[in-house]
């Protein structure tokens, strides 16, 4: 199975213009060639602060997962049930790596276990900028249990599931350059305390590091 596909996405003109129209100023929060990466457990809230966050920047928003599921031509649910976790990590990791490349800047939001994995918390930290989008037990419950196509939720009680994976990934998250609780507050405040969070984190950050020539 090939999940990745230098074509099967095609470059769209930055909106920086757009911010700049609302007064938002990208220096302020990002260095040049860094993206924003959100990251969480699911139910955190990253694609829904996500767009919302890139509307207010003007720049585009993507989704990590829908991008694996286009580039490997089926859902996540049937990647995992088709061939297993490992594979679906591993096209993970290649399409991360190809969007901080080929797409900054951006807004990502990545998948629950991507930043677990070594080399794409590296490729981040090259890259992007992290932020962890840090929700308690009874939020996750409450949000992810309007839907029904989240894999791992179906190995167990989806409370004790997430309950585990509070306690084996929020010790990783916490590397994140940036964390922002995600609460039952509006939408709109989350961003703006991300928006903060990342305009107090910008001095010292360096510019992203150079573009690898091919990806591994």
């Amino acid at each position: 199975m090939v999940l990745l596909q230098r074509d099967d996405v095609e470059f769209k003109t930055s909106r920086v213009a757009q911010a700049m129209s609302v007064g938002m100023d990208l220096q302020e929060l990002l260095p040049v060639g860094r993206s924003i990466v959100l990251v969480g457990l699911m139910g955190a809230g990253k694609s829904s602060i996500g767009r919302r966050l890139a509307q207010r920047l003007g720049l585009d928003f993507l989704d990590a997962d829908q991008e694996i599921e286009r580039a490997a031509g089926c859902t996540i649910e049937e990647i995992f049930a088709r061939f297993g976790e490992p594979e679906f990590r591993a096209g993970e990791r290649r399409v991360i790596a190809r969007l901080l490349e080929d797409r900054a800047p951006m807004v990502l939001a990545t998948g629950g276990g991507a930043f677990m994995d070594p080399e794409t918390r590296e490729r981040i930290r090259e890259r992007g900028v992290s932020v962890w989008l840090r929700a308690d037990l009874d939020v996750l419950y409450r949000r992810v249990s309007r839907r029904n196509n989240r894999p791992l939720l179906k190995q167990g009680n989806p409370r004790e599931v997430l309950e585990r994976l509070i306690g084996v990934r929020y010790p990783v998250y916490a590397e994140a350059d940036v964390v922002v609780d995600s609460d039952d507050s509006p939408p709109e405040s989350t961003v703006d305390k991300v928006i903060a969070a990342l305009r107090d984190r910008r001095p010292g950050l360096p510019p992203a590091a150079p573009t690898a020539e091919a990806h591994p």
